[in-house]
């Protein structure tokens, strides 16, 4: 028997999206449907919408979300029904070689629910990162539940099932940010934001900020950088080193995705310090950097994938550091909206008004 609920259908490039009537499957082997209670909006949803992800269209859009476990499939054992989890797209096979590695937070072969929800009249959604959340109910791999402590309000634990994350995870997981580094963030949205507060919880002992908007300037001092920098008005990684005795910072983290911005970070770091990109490029760019550069500083240049995260390992960890009041997810939360609200903060966000805007179902 198939649920009936309403979801956010993008059914065409560049199309405002509507509100539609979904039909969501009964879970099968492996698969386990969540009644959704908060969804945030992501930048990647827009991509969605642009056809910047690919054209299988219509997508039921949303991602970034958390609820409650309404029913499992055969021989689901990870969550049950009533459990409170936080939503993943990239939940581990187990299998494949990085997995093999004992590297699963690269793992090369995600899974996703095999069965398609669809619109009423048949036609099968292709769902936002195999997730499709902006809907009362959606259907995903048992895999993509990760199970975290019920006391944290679903509006602040959805967020770590996408930007937070990948900020965070940029900053502690893929560079490696410990007590007493230097770190800048080049992007003060909602992913560098958390790569700053992400710093500040593994001990970095000065984060600066860099951006072109004094408004997000301010949000990242909020977030925990000690100092900002106006790249619109100032020589970046000029003020960077004078920050730093003249040497460059420890990790330098692009949350842009922008071959000028990296360019910055590159030049931004001390020698054997590390870059990071965690800011999405789109697929035309290109760098073109003096490989004696790449050779003569030394350290690593990094991309971190969903913050080189492992679901299981840290959705719970940062649930428990929000509740003990150590790391505030509340801060992300720009405003609460409904369904009906999507399209207009796409547009906020497009325009850099919010952090995020979160959907409560």
């Amino acid at each position: 028997m198939a649920y009936e609920v309403k979801g956010v259908v993008a059914r065409s490039k560049g199309a405002p999206v509507t509100i539609e009537t979904i039909l969501v499957p009964d879970p099968g082997p492996g698969e386990a449907v969540v009644d959704v209670q908060a969804c945030g909006v992501c930048h990647t949803d827009l991509h969605y919408r642009e056809g910047g992800i690919n054209d299988e269209f219509p997508f039921l859009l949303g991602h970034e979300a958390a609820g409650v476990v309404s029913a499992v499939g055969e021989g689901v054992t990870n969550v049950a029904v009533g459990d409170y989890v936080i939503l993943n797209w990239r939940a581990v096979c187990g299998q494949c070689r990085a997995c093999a590695k004992g590297k699963p937070w690269y793992c090369f072969n995600t899974h996703n629910a095999a069965q398609k929800m669809t619109l009423a009249d048949g036609t099968e959604l292709s769902p936002a990162l195999g997730i499709g959340a902006f809907a009362e109910k959606t259907l995903v791999h048992s895999g993509q539940c990760t199970k975290v402590d019920p006391a944290a309000p679903p509006t602040a634990a959805g967020l770590l099932g996408c930007g937070v994350m990948a900020g965070v995870g940029a900053a502690i997981n893929t560079g490696g940010v410990g007590r007493g580094d230097t770190v800048a963030v080049f992007g003060c949205g909602g992913v560098g934001d958390a790569a700053i507060a992400g710093s500040r919880l593994a001990g970095a002992s000065k984060i600066i900020a860099v951006d072109i908007d004094d408004r997000k300037l301010e949000w990242a001092r909020n977030m925990g950088a000690t100092h900002t920098v106006n790249s619109k008005a100032t020589d970046a990684v000029e003020a960077i080193k004078e920050l730093t005795g003249g040497f460059g910072v420890d990790v330098a983290i692009d949350a842009v995705g922008h071959p000028a911005v990296y360019e910055q970070a590159f030049y931004a770091r001390d020698l054997a310090g590390t870059v990071v990109l965690v800011g999405v490029p789109n697929p035309t760019m290109t760098i073109e950097l003096p490989l004696i550069e790449v050779f003569g500083r030394g350290g690593a240049l990094k991309s971190s994938w969903y913050g080189d995260c492992l679901p299981s390992r840290d959705f719970p960890m940062l649930i428990d550091l929000y509740l003990q009041g150590r790391f505030d997810l509340d801060a992300f939360v720009s405003e609460t909206i409904g369904l009906g609200d999507v399209e207009a903060a796409f547009e906020k966000m497009h325009k850099g008004e919010v952090l995020r805007s979160v959907v409560v179902l």
